[in-house]
């Protein structure tokens, strides 16, 4: 494989055993990092997923469904370690806890990675519970930190987790300091501030670097994406939805192509990619991005309004 991929986002890739009745689970590869990696790369931006997994079936699965989505495994480190495994025994709502002491995602090693990369990447996207599970999130912060001295712009998406209590706060203020966009929801803000004050939240938030551009997810209403003093609104079209599982990923990765693929355009034009990437995961199960043909017609039907 000739040259680096452009884009390489950092941190976990687990898998999720999902309870579907009583006595049946169900085991689906997943992790936002890991997800925002291979819909970029559905994106036709070439990609990398960054991080380590185990070597037994859990980690095989991750593997392939890596490398049956074109990424560059490169990136990818397979230490002789457990699995991280999401277990999540409800999912209306969903309930879940992680079991992965010392497992193999915390054992990545960033001076493990192919000499040169960095001289290719663009950007670089972090996030979830990578960043609250030390060593490795000191490490990642670490690079982060560095890639962000080298001028390659930083994409950041707490994806606000349970384990993120008072102990994150520094981990917040560190990321929110060198990142070039942020992506956050209701529940992000809530649980990062440990408040319901969803507007007192985002105003801390952004004070903590006011030039970051900020999108900022509401679900079903659609989202809203801060640039300065400026804001852009969508309205998602209406849809039957299947499964929101990785919507708020696949509308992270559909903002991020849209500015590596056309860095001509506006907000708006951007805004409007990522509405349709994360509506259009809600119509299949799991997180798949839509086919481009698929993002074109809901693309065409997203609302926007500047103010």
């Amino acid at each position: 494989m000739n040259g680096f991929p452009q884009f390489v986002s950092f941190g976990e890739a687990l898998t999720d055993l999902i309870r579907r009745e009583a006595d049946t689970w169900v085991s689906v590869p997943g992790g936002a990092p890991w997800n925002v990696a291979r819909v970029m790369a559905c994106f036709s931006v070439r990609s990398a997923f960054g991080g380590a997994i185990s070597r037994d079936c859990f980690g095989d699965m991750l593997w392939q469904a890596s490398e049956h989505t074109g990424l560059d495994m490169r990136f990818v480190q397979r230490p002789a370690k457990s699995p991280l495994l999401a277990i999540v025994h409800e999912t209306h709502p969903p309930k879940y806890f992680f079991v992965g002491d010392d497992s193999a995602d915390l054992h990545f090693d960033v001076a493990a990675l192919p000499a040169g990369w960095d001289g290719a990447v663009r950007w670089a996207n972090f996030g979830c519970i990578s960043l609250a599970r030390q060593p490795l999130a000191g490490r990642l912060v670490g690079l982060a930190e560095r890639l962000h001295a080298q001028g390659v712009r930083i994409s950041y998406d707490p994806n606000f987790r349970a384990v993120m209590d008072e102990s994150y706060d520094p981990v917040l203020q560190r990321m929110m300091a060198i990142a070039d966009l942020v992506k956050v929801s209701e529940e992000d803000l809530r649980g990062l501030f440990r408040t319901e004050d969803d507007d007192a939240a985002f105003e801390r938030l952004r004070a903590m670097n006011p030039e970051a551009p900020v999108l900022y997810t509401r679900g079903s209403e659609g989202a809203a994406l801060y640039a300065g003093d400026k804001v852009w609104r969508a309205v998602p079209p209406k849809i039957t939805v299947v499964d929101t599982v990785g919507a708020g990923d696949c509308s992270l990765a559909g903002l991020l192509s849209s500015l590596m693929r056309h860095p001509e355009r506006g907000w708006d034009a951007h805004l409007r990619a990522s509405v349709a990437a994360g509506t259009g995961a809600c119509l299949s199960a799991g997180a798949t991005p839509p086919s481009a043909e698929l993002l074109g017609k809901l693309a065409g039907e997203v609302k926007i309004s500047e103010g």
